[in-house]
């Protein structure tokens, strides 16, 4: 810690251009992967303005758990459904695991009603919400 504490006192210019830059990636960053819903916004959204919920983890995940009333587009898939996505007039909400597909999937729709769900199915389920769960035949 006092080698750190040194270099930084001996190099506050080369110290002060990567906390510039570390600023910036987080900016940038932010921007990139388009705006973010928290869980509890969610379901205003779907309520309140008929938000549509498009969970982009694989088809096998989605049958195991996922938010009731999505539909699955597995991230894969997204590409050949573009044009059909990018007619829908209300907000748009991307889910994958912990958000940073969604991301992802906002950049590629470029469009102001698309949104990501901060924290994915796992930031849904530590807000203490439920999951639609896949019913088990029982033996």
């Amino acid at each position: 810690m006092e080698r750190w504490l040194t270099f930084v006192g001996n190099h506050p210019v080369l110290f002060g251009i990567l906390a510039v830059l570390i600023v910036a990636f987080f900016m940038v960053e932010g921007k990139r992967n388009g705006k973010k819903v928290t869980p509890n916004e969610l379901g205003l959204l779907v309520n309140n303005q008929h938000a549509r919920i498009i969970d982009i983890r694989p088809a096998n995940k989605f049958a195991v758990s996922h938010i009731s009333g999505s539909r699955n587009i597995p991230f894969t898939e997204l590409k050949n459904h573009l044009d059909e996505l990018r007619a829908i007039d209300t907000p748009v909400v991307f889910v994958c695991d912990v958000g940073l597909q969604a991301g992802a999937a906002v950049s590629l729709m470029a469009k102001p009603n698309f949104m990501r769900l901060a924290g994915g199915i796992q930031g849904y389920q530590a807000a203490g919400l439920p999951l639609a769960v896949a019913n088990k035949a029982k033996k």
